[in-house]
């Protein structure tokens, strides 16, 4: 990544030399001159915020990281008070909301929402933030703009033709923040550990039922965010953004989290695991939220209605800029060692809300294509109901907070990812011996289909062994008292569900790799008995007690060499080990 602050100095002295030049370019936007019908090009994108930048020094562009494209990844200040030092330095007593577009190219609602907020920021036509500094993502999927058409978005209602879900190597990128398999992913990483926002906002338009509403929100999950910030997003800022909108005529409700069936028997709250961009974000304490248009209505409304919830954002966050900060730091130092720590969750339906609901009538009529039954919405027959809103989850499973985690020296490729998200791992100087909690994998499930350049484990069942292990020069040690904390224990604890080890980062040990010959076995095996008293009386228990067992031959040579010491240790043994003293 080149530094921001010899971006800034080059766009400073470009600019200035290229006004005259600047005062012809048209900052019009595709989306205005068509009337609400169509979206700009990746290209147009590009150009428009370059010569933004050029004209207006409240407005810098940066060039990040590259993508899977090839072309690197774009960022937009607006920073009326820039100085010759960096923006991000932490110096400056601001807030930063970053906004990323484009994650689905098809979903451009952001894309020009964002170009009409920078511009008229730029342009003083809406009110300056004392408080914040606006950071602008202008398209994160560039391979997926670049792939331009007018018919993949089947279920979206303009505009006339757009980008491609998939990436450049057809990954969805809003399934690969924690796995980072992307370009994509490893430069958005690099920038956000760059610019460090405390709020972060995912432009996107949804899928599912149909309803009245052009807005819908998907605040990261409270319980989850936790804490006084997530008691805050859910009982101050979500409420505040409703209201303000319900002022400007745009009624907003929660993400309507349904498919195939009616909004009326209630729904839940979207579950953002790190996965997701808002899911990543979380585990930096940064609060999050995504925007989910209604793929229904006509583009220029979903547009508008984007650009009128953004201004709302931000005008809130301004506002309560000081309130933010202190909850971050709280939450910051919030999680200690020896605490219990939530690693999954579970939807708590003793605790719910009640929506006033905005929908259409709907039924189940037969379909003039297949015959069968089909989900039919009638909008000349508009509702408002109150319904049932499950806001709230509990934890299903939690882990308590180790001191230090030892990771195996091989697995470079897993403190590679570590390191980019800031994490600070340290050599092992020399060989020692070290009382640790050692992993065994028990059982797993693991994905019959392809998901993501992935078959994802889940249902991940461990075994802990308290052991003297011996940790060698060249292993690494890593912290667990450092900003970052729920980044590690989110990707260290295999049962985790968007862990490493489920996502298939330790395959490896999965495979046992040296095995036997039953005819030289055989011998070796009645002698291992002979000598482990012990063992043997279990394995003739065994025989007695379990009749499968006791038909199988080979199950039986198996038990006794996974008892011997013939057999590997690496075999099921996660090689991250947790050290509590």
């Amino acid at each position: 990544m080149k530094k921001p602050i010899i971006i800034f100095l080059l766009s400073i002295l470009f600019s200035c030399s290229n006004n005259s030049e600047n005062n012809d370019f048209d900052f019009t936007l595709t989306f205005e001159r068509s009337e609400g019908k169509e979206t700009a090009t990746y290209d147009e994108v590009i150009e428009f915020y370059t010569k933004l930048s050029e004209k207006h020094t409240s407005i810098a562009m940066y060039e990040m990281g590259k993508t899977d494209s090839g072309k690197p990844l774009h960022l937009v200040t607006f920073n009326p008070n820039r100085s010759f030092e960096s923006e991000f330095s932490g110096d400056d007593e601001k807030i930063i909301i970053l906004i990323n577009n484009g994650i689905h190219p098809g979903e451009s609602d952001g894309i020009d929402a964002s170009m009409m907020l920078m511009r008229n920021l730029a342009e003083a036509k809406i009110p300056t933030p004392s408080n914040v500094i606006v950071a602008v993502i202008p398209v994160y999927n560039i391979g997926g703009a670049l792939n331009r058409n007018s018919t993949t978005r089947t279920n979206q209602n303009g505009p006339e033709s757009y980008g491609f879900r998939g990436n450049a190597r057809n990954y969805d990128l809003n399934r690969d923040f924690i796995k980072a398999d992307t370009r994509n992913a490893r430069a958005f990483i690099d920038l956000f550990q760059t610019v460090k926002p405390d709020l972060f906002v995912d432009t996107h338009v949804s899928n599912g039922a149909d309803y009245q509403y052009t807005l819908t929100h998907l605040f990261t999950q409270h319980n989850k965010l936790g804490g006084v910030l997530g008691d805050y997003v859910e009982n101050t800022f979500r409420p505040r953004l409703e209201d303000s909108l319900q002022k400007r005529n745009w009624e907003i409700t929660p993400y309507v989290n349904v498919f195939n069936r009616t909004p009326e028997a209630g729904f839940s709250q979207f579950m953002d695991g790190p996965r997701y961009s808002t899911g990543y974000t979380s585990l930096y304490n940064t609060l999050g939220m995504m925007i989910e248009t209604h793929m229904l209505k006509p583009y220029k409304d979903r547009v508008d209605g984007t650009y009128a919830l953004l201004i709302e954002f931000i005008s809130i966050a301004d506002s309560d800029w000081e309130v933010i900060l202190n909850l971050r730091k709280a939450a910051n130092s919030s999680y200690k060692i020896g605490d219990l720590y939530p690693l999954s969750w579970t939807l708590d339906s003793t605790k719910t809300s009640t929506l006033k609901f905005k929908g259409f009538e709907a039924e189940m009529i037969p379909s003039e294509v297949t015959g069968a039954q089909r989900l039919h919405y009638d909008r000349n027959q508009p509702f408002e109901k109150e319904i049932t809103y499950y806001n709230h989850y509990k934890p299903a499973s939690s882990v308590t907070i180790p001191k230090q985690y030892i990771i195996s020296g091989g697995y470079w490729n897993v403190v590679e990812l570590l390191r980019l998200n800031k994490i600070k791992c340290d050599y092992v100087k020399k060989d020692t011996l070290v009382s640790a909690e050692v992993y065994y994998i028990d059982s797993y499930n693991t994905s019959r289909n392809a998901y993501e350049g992935h078959y994802p484990h889940y249902n991940t069942v461990v075994r802990v062994e308290n052991e003297e292990v011996k940790v060698q020069a060249g292993d690494y040690i890593v912290e667990t008292n450092q900003p970052g904390i729920r980044y590690l224990l989110e990707t260290l604890e295999p049962t985790a569900p968007d862990s490493f080890f489920n996502w298939n980062y330790f395959d490896a040990i999965l495979q046992q790799k040296e095995g036997f010959s039953p005819y030289v076995w055989e011998d070796m095996a009645y002698q291992f008995l002979q000598d482990n008293p012990e063992i043997k009386e279990a394995f003739e228990n065994k025989k007695l007690e379990d009749a499968n067992f006791r038909n199988n031959w080979f199950a039986q040579l198996d038990w006794i060499h996974k008892r011997s010491p013939n057999y590997e240790k690496a075999h099921l043994r996660y090689p991250v080990v947790r050290v509590s003293e």
